[in-house]
């Protein structure tokens, strides 16, 4: 299997994943001439992906998504939930009815050869999810928008070979910075997203022997940078409670306007 992050972020989220026969992307929340120049860096194009996979309809997961559908005729995979949040985002424009895959959290479909469960998240939009991917045995999954996490999701991204992790905000920049105090109590909110300290005490229980990478995705533009979200969750990692030393796993960054490195495994 091959996945690459080509945007994660508080701006906008697109991830592709395939396999020898099927390519997927996660989430559409940047720009289509985004998403082809981001796809063409791995070599790949738009029209090669088999099916758009939608965790919610917030703007930074759905920008790119009317496009892409209307120009490549792409299926698209998402919750009724998110499916009547998006037809209210004007922006987006009308999707093909055609086109519409309604999927349920807990209830796994595939496309081509990937077989895909979704799960349910804790986020403020109408009905999310997250996305486990597997094929012939190897495993993916990207979970971000997470307000929190429990047994339920440590279940559902155990034993990956790769996972993409929100790692969203540092709680003391957002506490001390300028976001009304309102979205401050959005982001800290068990619907809100995980901050780095949090995100690294989950990566801490889903760590094993075998997985091959970790990129920690959706930073937010102003209240964390990289080099702390890495710094926060490798330490949340080595001094937690858990057999693991960070430094013994590949954990980098998905960046904000640049695709990520592709792992192929």
């Amino acid at each position: 299997m091959k996945f690459c992050s080509i945007a994660s972020g508080s701006s906008g989220n697109c991830i592709f994943t395939a396999s020898e026969e099927t390519a997927l992307l996660v989430d559409a929340g940047i720009s289509g001439t985004r998403i082809e120049k981001g796809l063409n860096e791995i070599n790949m194009t738009t029209k090669d992906i088999d099916g758009l996979l939608i965790t919610h309809e917030h703007s930074d997961h759905i920008k790119g998504l009317g496009v892409l559908a209307r120009r490549y005729g792409i299926p698209i995979y998402a919750t009724e939930g998110t499916f009547a949040g998006i037809d209210k985002c004007t922006s987006v424009g009308k999707v093909p009815n055609e086109l519409r895959h309604v999927i349920k959290a807990d209830v796994p479909f595939s496309v081509g050869d990937v077989f895909i469960s979704p799960f349910a998240i804790s986020h403020d939009a109408a009905e999310p999810v997250g996305f486990r991917i597997e094929h012939e045995g190897k495993k993916c999954a990207v979970a971000t928008d997470m307000g929190c996490w429990d047994d339920y999701i440590r279940e559902k991204l155990k034993d990956l070979d790769v996972l993409l992790l929100e790692s969203n905000h540092d709680v003391r920049m957002l506490e001390a910075g300028r976001y009304p105090y309102y979205l401050k109590r959005r982001i800290l909110s068990d619907h809100g997203h995980l901050s780095n300290e949090t995100a690294g005490q989950l990566l801490g229980q889903l760590l094993n022997e075998s997985i091959r990478h970790i990129f920690l995705g959706h930073l937010s533009k102003e209240n964390n940078y990289e080099a702390l979200a890495f710094e926060t969750v490798s330490t949340e990692v080595t001094l937690g409670d858990n057999p693991w030393n960070s430094k013994d796993f590949n954990i980098t960054i998905a960046h904000r306007d640049l695709p990520s490195e592709q792992v192929e495994w």
